[in-house]
């Protein structure tokens, strides 16, 4: 009989996690029963993660395995210690998004999964993500890696070739150039013709993308038409000569393609056993690529004309599939990251500047795509402003105040850049790893977060300071987002963003000039009509296009 035996660092991870859930359910009972009735306004909406529902969820909230949980944390190299394993869900993923974050591009794919799993509020986003989710995402991770590899080394290859066919003697430094200086020096050889020399300036001209194109397959283009110019002069004095140079420049830019410096005997080879000397030569990533392929089938006919026609077009025919290729399955692997940041920041709904930039990155080119995964434009991307709900009025920091957020309904897009910055903001997963919520950074000043300040007569000051990585802090920097519809004759939609505040909810709500953490959903105007209900300003806000983008 087979006995399945629990280790005593089992045990005791399933009794500590029942103490912290029993711990966490009872001070939820506590603080619940403590409540004081009609703390919020009926007509306000639910703050999320606030409710006894939700709360026993978070304090007890496991719905995964160790071993589902290990697997997940070796995907971004997280020790899963002990105080890990025991995390909710939602903690825990909020976990492996700061080791994504951290490691950059390489876990671009991961880090966008997580933050969208985050920005939910049901727990099996949170389970689904730590069990396939994030193997997903690293799959396609390992696939951009793989394809940006791939495409680098190509583009150093590219410059060995320009430089072999040419007849330019390769260097570490030159070929360690950057793409625009390396063309500079293929102008500027002596090896260089007329032809290259004209190609290599009107790249210059250009783009990084015609410098690019100039490497790949520019330069060596233009040597053929230096080459054919040379024999058409040649030809009138030597024929014979003529062609065999042509020959000779045709294999040596055949071999270049393979990455060969031919020697003289090679060179006097017949076409067949040229190319088999190619096949042989080649190195091991060259087989499975177009230029191989053809080669192979080239050099099993029994056609001549075939052999010469692969040495004197087909290779170079069959390089530019290969470098299209390469930079086709880069350019999808990157189209899928950017809609799955598309998709997030859809459903989170209060990063609508980031959705508008990456439908117009997919609808652009390539590298429109490329341009938009940088993670600085991402960051840069995440900025919006906040505009009261019903008004016009911009929630800004106020320097001269000591940070002290204030309403302006004066700012434009074409005020002073200082003004603008003061009145955007950077909005990023919530420094508390809440569900559903977001933190407000500074735009003016990184590292400044929008958060509840000391209580004065209108409700909790509302101002932005510098993050001290306490749970204080982060808690007061934490703000949870919720649609919400008002309008009479149509709905008309914004975003409430609310606080935890014991057994009571704070609402982020603009006053009359400020802006309050404050419980009340609805602040009362001055001014009216006598006899009829004053004017209100409710706690809600229109997520606009960043007055800095």
């Amino acid at each position: 009989m087979h006995t399945h035996h629990t280790t005593p660092a089992r045990i005791r991870t399933i009794m500590t996690r029942g103490l912290v859930t029993a711990t966490a359910l009872a001070a939820v009972a506590g603080a619940v029963g403590a409540a004081a009735p009609g703390a919020a306004a009926d007509s306000a909406p639910t703050a999320p993660g606030t409710g006894t529902a939700d709360l026993a969820a978070r304090a007890g909230g496991i719905g995964t395995t160790d071993t589902q949980r290990v697997e997940a944390a070796a995907v971004v190299r997280l020790d899963p210690a002990p105080d890990v394993l025991l995390l909710s869900d939602y903690d825990f993923v909020h976990a492996l998004w700061q080791k994504a974050e951290a490691a950059g591009e390489k876990l671009d794919a991961v880090r966008t999964a997580a933050e969208q799993a985050m920005a939910s509020t049901v727990p099996d986003d949170h389970v689904r993500f730590i069990v396939t989710g994030v193997h997903q995402a690293y799959a396609l991770d390992q696939q951009r890696e793989r394809d940006r590899a791939e495409a680098a080394r190509a583009a150093r290859e590219a410059r060995s070739q320009v430089l072999l066919a040419i007849g330019i003697p390769g260097t570490p430094e030159l070929l360690a150039l950057t793409d625009d200086n390396f063309v500079r020096a293929v102008a500027r050889h002596e090896a260089s013709g007329p032809e290259v020399r004209a190609a290599a300036l009107q790249a210059l001209a250009g783009e990084p993308a015609d410098w690019q194109a100039f490497i790949a397959t520019g330069a060596r283009e233009a040597h053929k038409r230096d080459v054919a110019k040379e024999l058409e002069d040649l030809a009138e004095k030597d024929r014979k000569k003529a062609e065999r140079r042509k020959e000779l420049a045709a294999r040596k830019n055949t071999a270049a393609l393979f990455r060969v410096t031919p020697s003289e005997a090679m060179l006097t080879l017949t076409d067949d056993n040229f190319l088999r000397e190619l096949l042989r030569l080649a190195a091991a990533d060259l087989h499975g690529t177009e230029l191989y392929a053809e080669a192979q089938r080239a050099a099993l006919s029994a056609d001549p004309a075939v052999w010469k026609a692969y040495i004197h077009t087909g290779a170079d025919a069959a390089y530019k599939r290969d470098d299209e290729n390469r930079r086709k399955k880069l350019a999808e692997a990157n189209r899928k990251l950017a809609l799955q940041i598309q998709a997030a920041a859809e459903n989170g709904g209060v990063n609508p500047h980031l959705v508008t930039a990456a439908k117009k990155a997919l609808a652009g080119s390539d590298d429109d795509v490329a341009h938009f995964l940088k993670s600085d434009t991402q960051y840069r991307l995440k900025r919006q402003s906040l505009r009261a709900f019903g008004g016009g009025d911009y929630a800004r920091q106020s320097t001269a105040d000591g940070g002290k957020v204030v309403l302006n309904g004066s700012i434009k897009s074409t005020s002073p850049l200082a003004d603008r910055e003061d009145a955007t903001w950077v909005v990023v997963p919530s420094l508390a790893s809440r569900p559903g919520c977001y933190s407000f950074e500074s735009v003016r000043k990184p590292g400044h977060y929008l958060r509840s300040g000391k209580a004065e007569k209108d409700g909790l000051r509302v101002e932005i300071a510098a993050d001290d990585r306490s749970a204080a802090f982060r808690n007061s920097a934490t703000w949870c987002a919720k649609p919400t519809k008002f309008g009479p004759i149509g709905p008309r939609t914004g975003i409430s963003f609310s606080q935890a505040a014991g057994s009571t909810t704070n609402w982020l709500a603009p006053t009359v000039k400020d802006v309050y953490a404050r419980k009340d959903y609805t602040f009362p105007l001055p001014g009216g009509v006598p006899g009829e209900a004053r004017p209100v300003r409710m706690a809600a806000w229109h997520v606009v296009t960043p007055l800095a983008p």
